[in-house]
Order: structure tokens, then C-alpha cells, then sequence
């Protein structure tokens, strides 16, 4: 295949449009996905994918707000980094902390919308994309591992398996987001005070002078109103019975 057709293939996908599957198989999937969240097992696994959305928002708001992002590292223990250069106080700083946690829920509520809208293999490119400008930026060689082997898996998927298959990734990826950005939030509160030192909203609290267990509250809140619009996207007529 030439650069022009393998250019053609990708804009036909990104512009095309798949009905949204059976009600029942996106129910299955949402299963299949908090299942994933819940079990011990694949939680970690689970986790550092939520880590590397966590680290992409840090990133893109800071470069939003104006600072100079140095780089970002993805640990083996599903914790991670990013460093960027700017003003050590004010609006940008506070926003850039904030992004990290409340990632996840936006972009799983970004992903239900595309759903929703059928462009589930748009979802997919997006994410190849999103691995990709990472990729870039990781100064690690784990964190380069990880991104390299996600996004070979969805690039996989998404040009050579069947639409069904297609689509269940998709509704994964949106779930699994969704799903999981409440959970870390959660493992924070019930760390307590000493617990929660150097995170970010440690670091919030120290910028701001109010308490870190509320900054964690507002954004542990502000993901769960992310998870119910997600679902009520979704599965509408889970909400309405």
C-alpha cells in the first residue's frame, strides 16, 4: 500500500461515521471494564493507563498556560511525572496541578461523546495520536516501552481487526476512563494527611491554603458528575429506569 492510499485509508476512517453497537454489547462492555477497575489483578494495569492520561493532562495545560514542558516519566509502580518550567505560583500553576486528576474523567467523557456521535475509529486514531506526541516528551525508557506497545495494540486493532472488535476497544477505552478516575482519588483520601504529601493536592493546597482533602473532594466530585454524564451518554436508558 502507497503513502497516499495508507493517507486515504486513515482520513476515510477519521471521517467516518459507525453506528454506536447494541445497547446490550456497550452494557457488557461497561462490565467487563469495571470488573477490570475493581480486580485486584488488572487494576495496576488498569492504573497506568489512568497515569498516562493523568500525566497528558499535566502536560497539555501546561503548555496551555504557558510553561515550558521539560518532560514526563512513567514509573513501573503506575506512578508518574511531568516537569515543566514557569511560574511557581498563580492560575497556571494551580490548572496545571488540577489537570492531572481530572484528565481521565474528560477524556472518557470526550471518548462517550465521540461515541456517541459514531466515530469510535476516530477515538482510536486520536489515542494513536495522543501516545504519539507523548512519545516525544517521555525521557524515560519505561515510560517509552509503555507508550510504544499501547500504541502498536491500538494500532493493531484499529487497522487490521473487524469493525466488532473496533468497537469494543473503543467502548473499553471509554469505560475503563471513566470508570477508574474516581479510584486514585479514592487511594488518596484514604491515605490521610501524611499520606498525601507531595501529590498534587499537596501541592494544591500549599498554593491555594485550602485543605488537600478538599481539593481531592472537588475533583473526586467533579469525576463522578464526569462518570454520570459518561454513562447517561453511553447507556441512557440505564439512568432512566
Amino acid at each position: 500500500m502507497s503513502p497516499g492510499e495508507v493517507a486515504g485509508r486513515l482520513w476515510d476512517e477519521v471521517t467516518s461515521r459507525q453506528p454506536l453497537p447494541d445497547a446490550s454489547l456497550v452494557l457488557l462492555s461497561g462490565a467487563v471494564a469495571l470488573a477490570l477497575v475493581w480486580w485486584p489483578t488488572t487494576w495496576p494495569l488498569v492504573r497506568l493507563g489512568v497515569t498516562v492520561v493523568h500525566e497528558a493532562g499535566h502536560a497539555v495545560v501546561a503548555v496551555l498556560v504557558g510553561r515550558r514542558l521539560q518532560g514526563i516519566r512513567l514509573h513501573s509502580d503506575t506512578s508518574g511525572v511531568t516537569l515543566s518550567r514557569g511560574r511557581p505560583r498563580g492560575p497556571g500553576m494551580v490548572a496545571m496541578l488540577a489537570a492531572g486528576y481530572l484528565a481521565p474523567a474528560a477524556v472518557g467523557l470526550g471518548a462517550a461523546l465521540l461515541l456517541a456521535d459514531g466515530r469510535g475509529l476516530a477515538l482510536l486514531w486520536l489515542l494513536v495520536a495522543l501516545l504519539v506526541a507523548l512519545l516525544v516528551w517521555v525521557r524515560n525508557v519505561y515510560g517509552v516501552v509503555v507508550l510504544v506497545v499501547a500504541g502498536a495494540g491500538v494500532v493493531a486493532v484499529t487497522w487490521w481487526a473487524p469493525p466488532l472488535a473496533q468497537s469494543v476497544l473503543a467502548l473499553l477505552v471509554a469505560w475503563l476512563l471513566l470508570l477508574a478516575a474516581p479510584r486514585p482519588l479514592l487511594e488518596l483520601w484514604g491515605r490521610g494527611a501524611r499520606g498525601r504529601r507531595g501529590s498534587d493536592p499537596d501541592q494544591l493546597a500549599r498554593l491555594t491554603r485550602l485543605p488537600s482533602v478538599l481539593w481531592v473532594v472537588l475533583m473526586l466530585l467533579a469525576n463522578l458528575a464526569g462518570l454520570v454524564v459518561g454513562v447517561a451518554t453511553l447507556a441512557p436508558d440505564l439512568l432512566q429506569r
